[in-house]
């Protein structure tokens, strides 16, 4: 089974660590019983930059601050120096942070973002943190070579598009221009030659990682051939493959570029830790006109900057909460010179930057000690803006998903997050004498997940006539999403019980944007017949409801050009077909919230003339494939989301998969001209009604392409000892903007 990297959401920083005003220690004694929390393996990029993993990215923020910070709902605070009181739950509030925000939107469209920062606040060295190195911070990400997870850089900044244009880093222009390029313009040839002898060797080295990894977890053994093995991890290679040919059909598929094939496809390493020099081929070369500095980022004192865009964009704030870490650390001291456009780095030139990347500091509440045994170490910082932090020492130990809950239960471990289902409550109530999820030994904090469950459809492969956006090809789609939304309700209290709800619209309903059931024109998914009848009484029982679907998409089946006879569909049109495939990743043996949807589906379907094949195989590359390719029918996956809800990426028909300069994660392959200028209209306004209003079409129009079914809203969990944690000291009210880390430096063990 393939390791797939997961990449954090952009905003994880300012989710972990918008704290309240709630004061911490204030430097006394602290007890010496260290604060252990459980964890998903590292990957020891530890930089508030470069992090790629929620772990990595989690252990950087214990070390950060940030510009700005949010509330439990993830409203930004604007008065972060003063603090802002807000009721969450019927308590008030207060939250605090380093800076204040004013937003002036002028006559010309242009937007002015003016930070004031706290002139109190120390990083962990003792050296302030001013106006200098949130600069330094922003440039790191705008950097025209800047490869890490934040996408700043698409901000429309004033002056932006012309501080990154004219450079490229070497890597890409060589890799770009290939092993037969005779240009040396740039470059030399001795340059060329070594690049590509280390780039071959590195491709090498990572198809051997992942034949190694296929033996030692027992999906190949040591005889099989490289093809045998390829084929397990989803390419089909001739017998006598090699493993130069594994990984050159690997890259290949990526458009030939190493470092995209090997984020992806990779059994743990990552490309830039294998290949040899990376660092030096990741520099910036100058191939054209490159403004000196960003015109649209000012300082205007000490402790104040001046960020200007061209235009409003929704999404902009919030990619401003970013972490604001130490110049004189990542950066270079003696290369920074505001008023002579110097920055803290080269421009091009992050190695620097890089070069500390397992060794995090900043101004946040805890300093980093050390890596090892696969514990992250940290202390106390007792110069912490907040207030020293109750507890003096605190680790993150990597632990097996199975190890989670007996952990928290046996003492081995203080706090962690298992996988919340049906069997995990079962599995905490055994420890608590009471029998509950919270209890004497253990206490339970659920929230719902920034992300929801969905079964998709995509309008390329399923439709009538080769036509996506027909009448018929909706007709089509809509009789299949019928039938499985009428399972959902079965399915999710079975695997989830009450750790999950069924949901009725493509959105989490963690976003202020999402449909509440008290709106007026809220609506079941799937609920109305083909005559926009609704299909449903409130006094059916469930069988009832399953006849009904199934008699529904009779209906739309008909409409969609199907004949039906006897009760059954028995000839499809021109591009549609009686028989269709949907894969779900559940390891092979049925272990996903959807699964019990798909096999009641298909027993139904069966009875009205379709067939529907259910592909649940071992290696869930098999599906991330078939997105990638856009060949997949139906299938089943959940998504993340952020904190803005805006669609552009997953639903704009700029980027169906497979478009150049596309960002592939359409994989719906929807294209509607209202539904792309909804999106678009949503990033220009900042009023949240206005915005709420123009989503709530865009979902209309995504239920109405019959493109996805809404599934489920699964809660995440988080544990503790309410033994060895002092009562009272956890962080109240967790939502799923607002983390028990928020408040960590009140954490008291007890």
């Amino acid at each position: 089974m393939k390791l797939r990297r997961i990449i954090a959401l952009l905003l994880a920083l300012v989710m972990a660590f918008s704290l309240c005003a709630c004061k911490g220690g204030t430097g006394g004694k602290k007890g010496a019983t260290p604060l252990v929390v459980g964890y998903d393996p590292f990957s020891e990029k530890f930089s508030p930059f470069f992090a790629d993993t929620a772990y990595d990215q989690d252990v950087a923020s214990m070390t950060q601050v940030a510009l700005l910070t949010t509330d439990r709902v993830g409203n930004i605070i604007y008065n972060g120096i003063k603090g802002e009181t807000i009721a969450y739950n019927g308590t008030d509030y207060t939250y605090t942070g380093i800076a204040d925000l004013k937003v002036t939107e002028n006559d010309d469209g242009t937007v002015e973002y003016l930070f004031k920062l706290r002139d109190d606040i120390k990083f962990s060295d003792g050296e302030p943190l001013t106006a200098d190195d949130v600069i330094f911070s922003m440039y790191v990400l705008c950097d025209p070579t800047y490869d890490g997870s934040s996408t700043l850089y698409a901000v429309p900044i004033a002056g932006l598009e012309e501080y990154r244009s004219g450079m490229d880093s070497l890597f890409n222009l060589i890799e770009a221009a290939g092993p037969d390029n005779t240009d040396f313009t740039y470059w030399d040839e001795a340059t060329q030659k070594d690049f590509f002898a280390a780039y071959d060797k590195a491709n090498v080295a990572m198809a051997q990682e992942i034949i190694d990894f296929c033996v030692e977890a027992g999906y190949n053994t040591a005889d099989d051939s490289v093809a045998a093995v390829a084929a397990n991890w989803g390419y089909e290679l001739a017998d006598d493959a090699t493993v130069e040919d594994f990984a050159a059909d690997i890259v290949a598929a990526y458009d030939g570029s190493a470092p995209a094939a090997w984020a992806t496809e990779t059994a743990g390493s990552s490309f830039a830790d294998v290949m040899e020099g990376f660092d030096k081929y990741s520099a910036g070369v100058k191939t054209g006109d490159s403004a000196d500095s960003i015109t649209g980022i000012e300082k205007v004192d000490e402790y104040t900057v001046k960020v200007t865009t061209t235009s409003f964009d929704a999404t902009a704030i919030y990619q401003f909460a970013l972490a604001v870490a130490p110049m004189h650390y990542y950066g270079e001291s003696d290369k920074y010179d505001y008023g002579k456009n110097m920055f803290g780095f080269t421009k091009g030139d992050l190695s620097h930057v890089k070069s500390v990347t397992t060794q995090p500091m900043g101004a946040g509440p805890y300093k980093f000690v050390k890596y090892d045994n696969k514990i992250v170490y940290f202390e106390a910082n007792d110069g912490y803006f907040k207030g020293a932090p109750k507890t003096a020492n605190v680790q993150f130990k990597e632990t097996a998903t199975a190890d989670k809950t007996p952990g928290v239960g046996t003492g081995t471990i203080d706090i962690t997050d298992p996988s919340f289902s049906k069997a995990a409550a079962e599995e905490i109530g055994t420890y608590n004498s009471n029998k509950e999820i919270t209890g004497d030994k253990i206490v339970t904090s659920l929230v719902a997940n920034l992300g929801y469950g969905y079964i998709g459809i995509n309008a390329d492969t399923v439709n009538v006539g080769g036509k996506a956006d027909s009448d018929a090809s909706k007709n089509l789609r809509k009789a299949l999403a019928t039938v499985l939304a009428v399972y959902r309700d079965m399915a999710v209290d079975s695997y989830y019980s009450e750790a999950a709800e069924v949901i009725n619209y493509p959105i989490s309903t963690t976003s202020w944007a999402a449909p509440q059931k008290s709106d007026s024109d809220y609506t079941v998914a799937y609920s109305v017949d083909a005559d926009g009848n609704p299909i449903f009484t409130a006094q059916m029982k469930a069988e009832d409801k399953y006849k009904a679907a199934s008699q529904a998409a009779l209906g739309f089946l008909e409409k969609a050009g199907y004949v039906i006879k006897d009760g059954k569909a028995i000839t499809a049109p021109a591009g549609a077909k009686l028989e269709y495939e949907c894969i779900i990743p559940a390891d092979g043996v049925g272990d996903h919230p959807s699964f019990a949807i798909l096999t009641a589906a298909k027993e139904a379907f069966a009875k009205i003339g379709i067939n529907i094949i259910i592909n649940d195989p071992a290696d869930s590359n098999e599906l991330w494939d078939k997105l990638d390719a856009g060949s997949q029918e139906l299938w089943c996956a959940a998504w993340g989301a952020t904190i803005d809800p805006d669609m552009y990426q997953v639903y704009h028909s700029s980027n169906i998969v497979g478009l150049p300069g596309s960002s592939e994660s359409n994989h719906y392959h929807i294209q509607d001209a209202n539904l792309d200028k909804y999106i678009m209209d949503a990033r220009t306004s900042a009023d949240q009604s206005y915005r709420k209003a123009i989503y709530k079409s865009c979902l209309d129009i995504i239920l109405d392409w019959a493109v996805e079914i809404p599934v489920y809203q699964r809660q995440n969990c988080i544990i503790y000892s309410a033994e060895r944690i002092k009562d009272g000291t956890m962080t109240p009210d967790i939502t799923t903007f607002y983390n028990w880390t928020n408040e960590i430096e009140n954490v008291e063990m007890a």
